[in-house]
């Protein structure tokens, strides 16, 4: 095991531990002085517009996803849990964009969206609709980045809900027809309290990924327009790696942590079950 805890702690563990290092000093890049500031740059960030337009702005990304995806990828699972030769296909074809990068996601959805040479700006025109500058609008264009997120994300979603239907017991069910249970009383009664620990794991899984958003942000409007598409990644990429601030940027990634570390306790609790039950 030797080799592969050397790889991760100089590549893993070694630079989060830094990162916290250089969040308690003015640590920037080619200045010939690092102060040593304690938790300024904390305090740095409660009066930070940016920062704060930018948690906002993750949050509303974050909340509106994850609840998409988990319902979208639910229903999914439910209607495609068969495995039937047909089932599998279209599973797959809902599955495929997960594989795909995100950049690559993310270019190919710029150019669609386009309003002057898109497909999508094309067929509105040709329907005699006014042309839409969907990542251009400061109402759009945080919907349409969510948008493609959740058409990426949605099959992995389906999988993992299809791996815990296929867990809960044929017996369950069998009972509730016993019981006369209709199919969405015996969904809303049998399947999704089953599924607990896979809506359990989901939800950290999409949350976690969502509030690290940067990939699309970056490659679809880079923040715009007027930072109403400003993830707190993003922030800290334009912090850390453009203006070269980097205890700054190693102060808003450990604040990251700590929201996505919270939301993960309250989780777990919301989420919790009884393995007797």
């Amino acid at each position: 095991m030797a080799p592969s805890l050397l790889i991760l702690g100089v590549f893993v563990i070694f630079p989060i531990f830094r990162s916290l290092y250089y969040s308690f000093f003015d640590w920037t890049v080619g200045a010939s002085t690092e102060p040593f500031v304690g938790f300024g740059n904390y305090l740095k960030l409660f009066h930070d517009h940016q920062f704060w337009n930018a948690l906002g702005v993750t949050l509303e990304f974050t909340i509106v996803s994850v609840v998409l995806l988990l319902v979208f990828g639910f229903l999914s699972a439910l209607a495609l849990q068969g495995e039937g030769i047909a089932t599998r296909i279209v599973r797959s074809i809902f599955f495929f964009p997960t594989i795909v990068s995100l950049v690559t996601i993310g270019l190919v959805w710029k150019f669609l969206l386009d309003p002057d040479i898109g497909l999508v700006g094309g067929l509105t025109a040709a329907l005699g609709l006014p042309s839409i500058g969907w990542l251009q609008s400061t109402t759009l264009a945080l919907p349409t980045v969510i948008f493609v997120s959740v058409w990426k994300s949605v099959g992995f979603a389906m999988i993992l809900f299809v791996a815990g239907l296929k867990g809960v017991p044929g017996e369950r069910y069998e009972a509730a027809q016993l019981d006369g249970a209709g199919r969405w009383a015996t969904v809303w009664s049998i399947t999704i309290p089953s599924i607990r620990p896979t809506l359990l794991f989901t939800s950290m899984i999409l949350t976690i990924q969502s509030f690290q958003v940067f990939d699309l942000v970056y490659v679809m409007t880079g923040g715009g327009p007027v930072f109403h598409t400003d993830s707190l990644v993003n922030l800290l990429y334009r912090d850390g790696f453009v203006d070269y601030q980097t205890g700054y940027a190693s102060a808003i990634s450990w604040v990251l942590f700590a929201i996505i570390m919270l939301i993960s306790l309250v989780q777990l609790r919301l989420f919790r079950y009884n393995d007797v039950d």
